[in-house]
């Protein structure tokens, strides 16, 4: 099961004046590339409690420039006496003697490869004046030093295969940061000339993008041989140690190849909508080339809607252009067939079958702008049962919650979960008995390589690094798209949730997890949720929201714009562009409340703004509707259409029952403010495993407010974010100390207890003590 975390953000303002002293960089991002041992970046924000004294956040980055180091104890001296570290840390086990300042590393953070970093911090008052510091040592040395570095080229694969006729891409970034810009050229140094860089030849990395991984796409030209040829291939440049990778040409065999390339060459095209099929030419003409698609034998119900024309030139000849047929609507009940044939004058033609898909004669589906808006919900039988069976699990029952496709198994189902199809069925018979009310069922589509990068209770199945890319294509989205169109669940609204956590984790993920820097390449979130999209976008009565976190991952202002960004960029890339997307959610999984309502953002008790709260922690956001509403404009203004919708996962956000605040505090403290007004009662807010004393939220809820599609149960109440304990399974699934509740926590939640229940199964599996809490304390009460 799907899990949701807050990723902490220290966000402050920075207040010390940049100086470098033997290599040490204070107050700036991008840190000097000096080298045997360290780089530190420190920064603080300063605060005034009284005249003369107050309090700071210091925010320190230690970068290894030397040798692979498997400790570390980072040390410095503060200028005055008056400046005092308080017990409140996180990422290191911090102490102070006098001036004497000093780090050691977490057991999870102590190993730190050439040109890795880790970030730490804590708390801290001062009196008089605060300046930062201007020395640091890590294990004994002082930090800088006069041997460079000397970058290296570090690829995404060794060798890759290239489609005869097609492209493939690997992606290059360096080691370490260089001292100044470096470009990497990619060149054939020997082998097969039909292998060639298509785009990616010349790739810039500064001192500031040296870890972001950057794209190279070689192209095998189509031609009559049926050797499957290598080349190498070097990537290098000035002042970095290069690399090399080995393509291979995949012929396809063919003794005579085909001049005109058509993808697939059978379509299967819903009754009163649309199919599609692409066309490109194997090989560049001499001139242009025109490509006529026209019908032959068959149902005439099947006609060519566009695309019956196409004009090929010399440079875009390799560029796949799109056909798209329609089936008529009819009384009928057959599903008919007819041959198209796609032909140019001296090449080749080839053949397309299409068959219409009939729905019995029913309407034409409707894509409606809002799927929940006058509709019931599908109600899980598997769901329903577990939580009747529950002392008051009847009262909630029969809600409807979201059916989770975690796995390539669960489209099939098994002895003791329904299948996909079992499901749409059901709902067809639920839809059968509601009269002429449209009935909406959720699924969640889960299951891209590398899922979760940043979290192990919830790993999925496949890998990018072992064809995982190709095998979601073929063995996941493929045979669910299959499903979701047949025509017996044309009248369904089938709302699917695209992919949580998956985005979100490149926003602020890669730079601690190597899994996630993967993800960010070739075959990783990006292509997997475009994909996804293009599969399900083209089936009219299916709509699609991509998950988005929640307030207390993106709220920061340093990750909310690179959020939006990154949304509009994966979603821009699909055939459909930004009309792919029906909208977002936000919370899926999650505790974050709805709204606060005894405080906003804009509250200042005694004078003083929450966001310096140390639980709101400088966010924008202290819900998750503010957030989503802002999140929505700002997706709008980008270039996302104006109908977009939101969701919000109010499965377990409720926080009811007697610890709920009745009215906000009195108190003039921020922090004895906010942690006595709020209704989330988290330890912290980055907390996400299994939370103790949550509770039911608001059921689910068409268009409650503006700009809100609703208010859903995508998580079903009841099943596990993980378990508390190493339990062996072969789903992929492991121990995250997160969900351990003896855990003392880590730098993403503040070094504070998980707050996770005590004697938890593994992800997805019924949790029985968690769902009479939930029902104890939901809100609004259960009746």
């Amino acid at each position: 099961m799907r899990l949701q975390r807050g990723l902490r953000k220290w966000a402050v303002t920075v207040t010390a004046a940049s100086v470098a002293a033997l290599g040490l960089v204070v107050g700036q991002s991008t840190a000097a590339n000096a080298a045997v041992a360290c780089d530190v970046t420190y920064s603080a924000n300063s605060w005034t409690s009284s005249p003369g004294q107050g309090g700071f956040t210091a925010n320190i980055t230690l970068k290894n420039t030397g040798d692979p180091i498997t400790s570390w104890s980072l040390a410095f001296d503060y200028p005055t006496t008056g400046q005092k570290y308080t017990p409140s840390g996180w990422g290191a086990n911090w102490s102070q003697s006098g001036t004497r300042v000093t780090g050691t590393n977490m057991p999870y953070n102590g190993s730190l490869a050439t040109g890795a970093s880790v970030s730490v911090g804590f708390n801290g008052t001062w009196t008089g004046t605060n300046p930062n510091p201007t020395s640091f040592s890590v294990n004994g040395v002082t930090c800088g030093g006069t041997q460079p570095v000397t970058p290296t080229v570090v690829l995404s694969a060794s060798s890759i295969a290239v489609p005869e006729g097609s492209t493939a891409s690997f992606t290059a970034r360096l080691s370490s940061a260089p001292s100044s810009n470096v470009t990497l050229t990619t060149v054939r140094t020997s082998g097969d000339t039909d292998l060639t860089v298509s785009s990616g030849a010349s790739l810039t990395f500064t001192p500031s993008n040296w870890n972001t991984p950057q794209t190279i796409t070689l192209a095998a030209a189509q031609d009559a041989d049926t050797v499957a040829g290598t080349a190498s291939f070097s990537i290098g440049g000035s002042g970095v140690t290069g690399a090399t990778l080995t393509a291979t040409e995949v012929d396809d065999d063919a003794t005579v190849e085909q001049s005109i390339i058509v993808t697939p060459t059978s379509v299967t095209v819903p009754e009163g909508s649309t199919g599609t099929f692409t066309v490109r030419l194997a090989a560049q003409p001499s001139s242009s080339v025109t490509v006529t698609t026209t019908a032959g034998s068959g149902d005439a119900d099947l006609t060519v809607r566009s695309g019956a024309s196409l004009t090929f030139t010399t440079s875009n000849w390799n560029t796949p252009q799109t056909v798209t047929l329609a089936a008529a609507q009819d009384s009928d009940t057959t599903n008919g067939s007819r041959t198209f044939t796609v032909a140019a004058t001296g090449l080749t033609s080839r053949t397309v079958t299409a068959t219409e898909a009939d729905d019995d004669g029913g309407p034409t589906p409707t894509h409606v702008e809002n799927p929940y808006a006058g509709a019931t919900g599908y109600v899980n039988p598997n769901w329903s049962a577990k939580a009747a069976a529950e002392p008051g699990g009847s009262a909630v029952a029969n809600t409807s919650t979201a059916v989770w496709m975690d796995r390539i198994a669960a489209i099939a189902g098994s002895s003791s979960a329904m299948s996909l199809r079992a499901h749409l069925d059901e709902a067809v018979r639920q839809d059968a008995a509601n009269g002429s009310t449209p009935l909406t069922i959720q699924v969640v589509i889960y299951d891209l390589p590398n899922r979760d990068c940043s979290a192990l209770a919830s790993n999925g199945e496949l890998r990018i690094s072992q064809d995982g890319f190709n095998r979601y294509k073929a063995e996941y989205i493929d045979p669910i798209a299959a499903i979701l169109r047949d025509s017996a669940y044309a009248n369904l609204r089938i709302v699917t949730i695209i992919e949580p956590d998956s985005l979100p984790n490149l926003v602020t993920n890669l730079n601690n997890f190597a899994d996630c820097r993967e993800a960010n390449g070739a075959g990783g979130y990006r292509d997997g949720v475009r994909y996804a999209l293009d599969k399900l976008h083209a089936i009219p009565n299916v709509y699609t929201y991509i998950d988005a976190a929640h307030h207390a991952w993106l709220g920061w202002d340093s990750n909310f714009q690179p959020a939006v960004n990154l949304f509009y960029e994966t979603v821009a890339g699909t055939a459909a562009g930004v009309d792919s997307v029906d909208g977002f959610i936000v919370n899926t999984a999650n505790y974050s409340a709805t709204t606060e309502p005894h405080f906003t953002i804009n509250s200042t008790p005694g004078g003083t703004t929450v966001r310096q709260s140390k639980w709101v922690d400088w966010n924008w956001y202290v819900d998750e509707q503010s957030f989503a509403l802002a999140l929505r404009t700002a997706l709008i203004a980008k270039g996302f259409r104006s109908g977009l919708g939101m969701l919000i996962d109010t499965s377990r956000n409720g926080w009811g029952g007697s610890a709920r605040p009745s009215g906000p505090s009195s108190s003039t403290n921020v922090d004895e403010f906010v942690n006595g007004s709020r209704i989330d009662r988290r330890i912290h807010a980055g907390n996400w495993c299994n939370q103790s004393g949550a509770g039911l939220g608001a059921r689910p809820t068409a268009a409650p407010v503006a700009g809100l599609d609703a208010y859903v149960w995508i998580k079903p109440p009841g099943e596990s974010d993980g378990s508390s304990r190493d339990i062996p399974n072969d789903e992929g699934k492991r121990l995250d100390r997160m969900c351990d509740p003896t855990y003392t926590g880590n730098s993403l939640n503040g070094n504070n207890m998980t707050g996770a229940k005590a004697d938890a199964p593994l992800s997805g599996q019924w949790f029985s003590a968690q769902f009479r809490e939930l029902l104890a304390n939901a809100y609004p009460p259960v009746n």
